[in-house]
């Protein structure tokens, strides 16, 4: 989709079920070319970045097939060289260079695109898988990789999950012992391993800040993606924002807990169980402080839907964005909407308005685009988002979805005869280019 529309000022209230996690479907993905045979990934996404990953790995040889939510690989043959303006569109195509190295021991990967959000440098990548061995050079914006990962100990200064994820599939094909210190602790590194695990490897430690692996012969299986935390807080903060009340199912909700504990001292009423969650919002006041971080600090991917949500909210937010440096790109969507928000490098106080109004936006990139739609919802009047495309990115059916809880919104197909097109439930793009 490229243009969405929103006439604001309507109460979300329903069920929905929290579609697989984008964020661990990804490395899944690369992951499931570093083993041999055919896997099977039960409640993946079908989103934009899926059929990306997807149409790369057709590209490598490995033919896919999904449906619904269903999506099966078979990974008996894989190249060692990704088509470049496929690796450009995402920073997660970064995580074939661990996979690949760890089948054939070398790797030429083109530098990974995504959302422009600041500097993003690979060198803890780099020297992880050189401190394993791995000889890497970077020409011509391309990275070649030679040599298979020996065993040893890797020490990162920051609890990267890109990073993290890289070296334990690098570590796959490793000669010996590797352990990962100052590893990163998000849910989808756990998940990583649960699904690795099952294909034969030896993992332990995941979820922690070591994590250990000893070299196993690798077979494919079936593995079933963790809920989405990111997509559940985004719609959370949707409800939130329009004073609605909203019923998720399929999570888990102990992966939310700062998001939890933010909507709660706002003025949100809250009940879970183990795998449902349901959220009553009222007028809103302002929690005080947000501080994004590594996990399980508040996730940076939520701070502007969280942002969005609290634009009515009594009294001032701040927010700290300390991962990224150019997170806050949505700011200048928000004040078209009549928000109040002031930024000086990485804080950005937002003061709480009696109402917002609708305007049009342009998206930037897929989290921005999520608080653009977040805050359009509490807006009276109709906003228009172009650039829409970004949501498909990381939500999959937002508009029949969005329309099931009564918000009244629909789209403008982007006006294009020649676009390409991908049939996702084949094993790669229908014409041999890559997907919309």
């Amino acid at each position: 989709m490229d243009t969405i529309y929103i006439n604001g000022g309507r109460p979300l209230r329903g069920t929905l079920a929290v579609q697989g996690s984008k964020n661990a479907a990804l490395p899944l993905l690369a992951a499931a070319a570093a083993v041999p045979g055919k896997t099977v990934l039960l409640h993946c996404p079908p989103i934009r970045d899926v059929a990306v990953t997807r149409a790369l790995l057709h590209g490598l040889g490995v033919p896919s097939r999904q449906s619904g939510d269903r999506l099966e690989l078979d990974a008996s043959d894989v190249g060692t060289a990704p088509d470049a303006a496929l690796a450009g569109q995402l920073r997660s195509s970064v995580l074939l260079l661990g996979a690949l190295l760890s089948r054939h021991g070398h790797a030429e990967i083109p530098l990974p695109g995504g959302c422009v959000l600041g500097a993003r440098p690979l060198d803890l990548h780099l020297s992880g898988l050189e401190a394993l061995g791995v000889r890497v050079l970077c020409e011509d914006g391309v990275l070649h990789c030679q040599g298979r990962p020996t065993g040893g100990t890797v020490h990162l200064p920051y609890p990267s999950v890109g990073a993290t994820e890289n070296l334990m599939l690098a570590a796959l094909g490793a000669s010996g012992p590797v352990c990962i210190c100052g590893a990163a602790k998000e849910p989808e590194i756990r998940d990583l391993a649960v699904f690795l695990n099952a294909c034969g490897a030896n993992i332990t430690g995941a979820g922690s800040d070591c994590v250990r692996m000893t070299p196993a012969p690798l077979h494919g299986a079936s593995h079933r993606v963790l809920p989405d935390r990111i997509e559940a807080a985004t719609w959370l903060c949707a409800a939130a924002a329009t004073g609605g009340c909203l019923t998720l199912t399929e999570l888990r909700p102990a992966h939310l807990r700062p998001v939890l504990e933010l909507l709660s001292r706002a003025g949100c009423e809250i009940t879970q169980t183990e795998t449902t969650l349901t959220l009553r919002a009222g007028a809103l006041t302002a929690p005080g402080t947000v501080v994004t971080g590594p996990y399980p600090a508040f996730p940076t991917d939520a701070q502007a839907p969280m942002m969005a949500a609290l634009l009515l909210a009594e009294g001032i937010t701040q927010f700290e964005e300390t991962v990224f440096e150019n997170r806050f790109r949505h700011v200048c969507a928000l004040r078209a909407l009549g928000a109040s928000i002031d930024c000086t490098g990485r804080i950005a106080s937002v003061r709480g308005v009696k109402a917002l109004h609708g305007a049009a936006m342009s998206a930037t990139d897929l989290r921005g685009a999520a608080a653009m739609v977040c805050a359009a919802l509490s807006a009276q009047g109709e906003s228009r988002i172009t650039q829409a495309w970004h949501l498909d990115r990381g939500y999959g059916d937002l508009i029949r979805r969005l329309r099931t809880l009564g918000a009244n919104v629909w789209i403008e197909p982007k006006q294009s005869s020649r676009r390409t097109t991908w049939n996702r439930t084949e094993s790669g793009p229908t014409n041999g280019e890559p997907p919309p």
